[in-house]
């Protein structure tokens, strides 16, 4: 795997001051997709026991609230298999910090029900996963009043939680919607 970028102070991508890691490869190439360049799987640098070491020296301060892991795709296949050691550690060394990952892919649809009944790689790699904003980027549902979010579209899933009910689980994160007004369970996102 290769990666485009380690952001050691990012405040954009989850809550608190985080380590932002950018993989690089993805297929879905959404149109105004705010990362383009990271389409390519052989852009930026390979992804090493080096760089790992680095991202677990970088969420040693206790500011630090956790990992995002983005790009890209972390869940193209080989980025799962190349992530797994890392989502490990961290989870291991830091087991109070959260990890956040976005992907293109739909957590119930797409994750679940295709990749990790194909790959057991899958299931456990989603097993150190705190926080999923998912779903692909749509241009025409764009709303920069929405948090972790880019389009309407996506959600902000509660991981640990939607694993246990077998179902999508909202993060209160993704309560925080225009105007302040909640998501409820299985609410229409448009």
């Amino acid at each position: 795997m290769n990666y485009l970028e380690i952001k050691k102070y990012d405040i954009s991508n989850g809550p608190g001051v985080r380590i932002s890691l950018f993989v690089s490869g993805c297929t879905h190439h959404c149109q105004g997709c705010f990362n383009p360049e990271s389409w390519d799987f052989n852009a930026g640098k390979p992804f090493t026991e080096e760089t790992e070491q680095e991202i677990i020296e970088l969420l040693k301060p206790d500011y630090i609230h956790g990992l995002t892991l983005l790009g890209g795709e972390p869940f193209e296949p080989g980025n799962q298999q190349a992530l797994l050691n890392l989502v490990k550690k961290v989870k291991e060394v830091y087991p109070k910090k959260d990890i956040w990952a976005f992907s293109g892919y739909l957590f119930d649809k797409q994750i679940m029900d295709v990749m990790a009944q194909k790959y057991d790689f899958t299931k456990e790699f989603i097993k150190y996963i705190d926080v999923l904003v998912d779903g692909e980027f749509h241009e025409e549902e764009k709303d920069l009043s929405i948090v972790f979010r880019g389009s309407r579209n996506q959600r902000i899933i509660d991981v640990p939680k939607s694993l246990k009910k077998k179902e999508v689980v909202l993060h209160e994160k993704d309560a925080i919607r225009l105007g302040g007004a909640p998501w409820k369970k299985g609410a229409d996102l448009k």
